[in-house]
């Protein structure tokens, strides 16, 4: 009925069209202003709740998935809580095998949406137990088991180069000097790239990642900050688009998601404490006429027993 057609469908309806705020006192002086796209906005509470339906058609398409059947993933937690979310509306179930330093409130996340949940140790993809090998093992032993595939699947940069870019594009009347984005899966900073260098070459495409991840140079450690960060290149990363690659270390970006939350308001995870970092080198580097757009992934409160713990962080 005409009255009610503001009402969406599903939930799924709502992902998408998220908003950028500027920053206020986290910047920089006389440099670029920052604005962030808060991705934490959307249902699910993170940008891969932007990849979710685009994976799962793709599955369903290309007949990997079938009706009733399982979506099996390896995540970081978040895409993770995106398929969760989008197979309880569709009518999949789900299984989710996640590495031990993801936060406890990342699983309890996946489990409220009815999922099953294994929790692996953190190892290395050349490790035949790492998280993702484990994932697709799985998928071939369930009856109706799909793995969904988002470190190799076209569909996860396609969904960003159809949605986030072009909003980017479109809020910023596309007037942005340069554009920052971590790399997990590689999918948004790819599909974000992709289409605004297709406006305009010259936007800067800059890559923030965890010290101690391949990405940016050098041999691969540990680190804690999630859903960011890699020990190989993902399939689904396009290295050639990202015109540079910056580094932070665990408590840097740490120590800036704790002051976005306190000087802006702003409740963010560890991801986004590293793209402000990162936000922040860039905008020195411009004129005050200019701005840089950071994208801030998740939400702080899937972080409040580690980041924002002050057991664990002085801050």
């Amino acid at each position: 009925m005409e009255r009610w057609d503001r009402i969406k469908s599903t939930v799924l309806d709502v992902v998408g069209n998220t908003p950028m705020v500027w920053l206020q006192r986290i910047g920089t002086d006389g440099g670029a202003r920052i604005a962030i796209k808060l991705e934490s906005l959307n249902p699910g509470g993170s940008i891969k709740d932007r990849i979710a339906l685009s994976l799962i058609q793709d599955a369903t398409k290309s007949g990997r998935l079938l009706p009733g059947g399982t979506i099996v993933e390896a995540t970081a937690g978040n895409t993770g809580a995106a398929l969760a979310m989008a197979a309880a509306v569709l009518g999949y179930r789900s299984m989710f095998v996640v590495p031990d330093k993801m936060s406890a409130e990342k699983v309890a996340l996946l489990r409220a949406y009815g999922s099953d949940v294994k929790i692996v140790a953190d190892k290395p993809r050349s490790d035949p137990d790492n998280y993702q090998h484990i994932a697709r093992k799985l998928a071939e032993s369930i009856p109706g088991g799909c793995y969904m595939g988002q470190f190799e699947r076209d569909a996860n940069p396609e969904a960003h180069f159809l949605s986030t870019g072009p909003e980017i594009w479109r809020d910023t009347g596309g007037e942005l000097a340069a554009v920052v984005a971590g790399a997990g899966t590689g999918g948004t900073i790819t599909g974000i790239a992709r289409y605004l260098k297709a406006q305009n070459p010259t936007i800067q495409v800059v890559g923030a990642d965890p010290e101690g991840s391949i990405l940016s140079g050098g041999s691969y450690r540990p680190f804690k900050i999630e859903g960011m960060g890699e020990d190989y290149v993902p399939a689904t990363l396009d290295m050639d688009l990202v015109d540079r690659w910056i580094a932070v270390s665990d408590d840097d970006a740490f120590a800036m998601a704790r002051r976005m939350a306190r000087e802006e308001g702003l409740l963010v995870g560890g991801s986004t404490g590293a793209m402000v970092v990162v936000a922040q080198t860039i905008a020195r580097e411009l004129s005050a006429t200019q701005l840089v757009v950071a994208v801030a992934p998740d939400t702080g409160r899937n972080y409040l027993n580690t980041i924002f713990s002050e057991t664990d962080y002085e801050g």
